[in-house]
């Protein structure tokens, strides 16, 4: 590989040739997206690196700006490029790089934290209020044929694993996290409401952590089915719709407490994963938790519900958030997939290329019954 010397930047990357064009998909406004071709990024320091996306699968949070710009506080003001969920070949790195080299395979971590707040050095950076997150405004994602990321926040993965394997730890990581907040051990039992990729990638990590049973929620029979075949030992299917004159929270009390009934949970499960959103299934959750027990809350829906929190006092139940990753997930992330343990690729549903993205966005805001996860094909070299 030659050394070559990057414009304007003083670095002395080593790199595969001189490449001149960046296809992108961009999210320019509200509803608006278009394939503009942009100029190769170059490498902002000597620690950087520059992938050649290969695959991205799509994530809920990509729809949401393109349907509503914004999510919270983070509003998109200017045109920003979509897609977190990649992975590729390196193509350049800085002088400086020693943990990666050009032509290694690696799945990307999105979000690059400051490192140096109380957050980044306790290791829980998902709390780091200056992090660089791929697509969250104003920061662009990686639908594009390059994309540029810090050397420490790649990931190498082994060569039986695949591109789209590789796209897919995104999602297992985020799940990783969720069992890390809720400290998952073996023997436990694990209720899991949502049987969407998080929710079923969820179940799939309880079983690998040892939990005894693990059971999953959902209104939808298909996706039932697909995570009873994907590691749930059991799925309950709440389509029932509710009675008039029926108080809303009795009715996820009489749900949760015949979930610890049917499968045998004793005074209810060890661990409550609530990945869904909705008002219904956090309160249930609540109610199908044991005294002592953890409840995790992953799903995001609407900003404010109706939370059961006497039954949550008097059951001494610990509460928590889970957001993106900390220190460590991505490594397992990885290293569960390369085992086999979890097999995330059995949750595509659609491809896609490169060209048809908007096509790929507009299944994904449909959501399906069919639609779990759908991948983008990235530019061909």
């Amino acid at each position: 590989m030659s050394e070559v010397v990057s414009p304007g930047n003083g670095l002395q990357p080593r790199t595969q040739s001189h490449i001149s064009q960046n296809p992108s998909f961009v999210l320019q406004s509200l509803k608006n997206v278009s394939f503009e071709d942009r100029p190769v990024p170059k490498l902002r320091d000597e620690h950087d690196v520059r992938v050649h996306i290969e695959q991205t699968g799509i994530c809920g949070s990509d729809v949401h700006y393109w349907q509503r710009g914004r999510i919270g506080d983070f509003v998109l003001d200017s045109p920003i490029v979509l897609g977190h969920e990649s992975a590729g070949t390196i193509a350049e790195v800085g002088s400086k790089v020693k943990n990666i080299k050009v032509g290694d395979r690696v799945a990307i971590e999105p979000g690059v934290p400051c490192r140096r707040c109380d957050y980044c050095r306790e290791g829980s950076y998902n709390l780091c209020a200056d992090t660089v997150f791929a697509a969250t405004p104003p920061h662009d994602g990686t639908l594009q044929k390059y994309y540029i990321v810090a050397s420490d926040y790649v990931y190498p993965i082994p060569d039986h694993m695949t591109a789209e394997e590789g796209a897919l730890v995104e999602p297992v990581a985020v799940a990783v996290q969720i069992g890390k907040v809720a400290d998952l051990r073996a023997g436990q039992t694990v209720l899991v409401f949502g049987c969407g990729p998080i929710g079923v990638l969820c179940q799939a990590v309880a079983k690998a952590a040892g939990a005894s049973k693990v059971i999953g929620v959902d209104i939808s029979e298909s996706r039932a089915k697909f995570a009873e075949d994907f590691a749930a030992d059991g799925v309950f299917v709440n389509n029932k719709k509710l009675v008039e004159g029926v108080d809303p929270v009795d009715a996820a009390r009489a749900v949760g407490e015949e979930i610890v009934v049917r499968y045998g949970l004793g005074e209810g499960a060890d661990v409550v994963l609530e990945c869904t959103g909705a008002e219904p299934c956090i309160q249930a959750g609540i109610f199908a938790a044991k005294k002592g027990g953890t409840f995790v809350q992953a799903g995001m829906g609407r900003e404010n519900v109706l939370f059961p929190i006497t039954t949550a006092c008097i059951r001494a139940l610990t509460i928590k958030g889970s957001i993106r990753y900390s220190t460590g997930c991505y490594p397992q992330a990885v290293q569960l997939i390369a085992s086999g343990k979890i097999k995330p690729s059995k949750l595509i549903t659609h491809r896609y290329k490169f060209t048809e993205a908007e096509n790929a966005f507009e299944v994904v805001r449909q959501a399906q019954e069919n639609t779990l996860k759908v991948i983008i094909e990235g530019v061909p070299k």
